[in-house]
């Protein structure tokens, strides 16, 4: 018993410092049937440089960083980390389209989803994103779009 709430706190520790919880970095989720998917973008210096070095990740005012991670619904809990398949595009508002390339990233019992883009000061980003939980046949389709500034 001790040893999993370690993990949980490991996780839970990742996942405040990747913005997953953090209220700073406006996460939203969306409920998909027996899931939850918890996703949210934000600048990629806000990253403690220690987890940006463990996760390989850019820290720079002109990067963002997209986190996706999924949930199945467990009666009396969080929920249960889920892997899944997640893809997706951004595009600005001139129509020029961003690729998102998510690597998973695995942590004790959690998984969850990072993807790296460059963004320009000012720049009014529209995500699309489909996310199909592992053993799953239909895909959550998530869409939100977000305004970035690099000052």
């Amino acid at each position: 018993m001790r040893l999993y709430l370690n993990r949980v706190l490991t996780c839970l520790t990742i996942f405040a410092s990747l913005g997953i919880s953090l209220p700073g970095h406006a996460e939203s989720a969306k409920e998909f049937g027996d899931y939850t998917i918890h996703y949210t973008a934000f600048r990629s210096d806000t990253l403690e440089p220690e987890v940006a070095r463990a996760y390989d990740l850019t820290r720079r005012n002109n990067r963002i960083i997209v986190n996706i991670a999924v949930l199945k619904k467990v009666m009396g809990t969080t929920g249960t980390p889920t892997a899944a398949k997640v893809e997706g595009q951004a595009s600005n508002l001139t129509g020029q389209l961003k690729q998102l390339d998510f690597r998973e990233i695995k942590e004790g019992t959690a998984v969850y989803y990072l993807a790296e883009v460059k963004i320009s000061d000012g720049e009014f980003l529209k995500f699309d994103l489909s996310v199909t939980p592992e053993g799953g046949s239909e895909a959550a389709r998530i869409r939100f779009d977000k305004r970035f500034f690099t000052y």
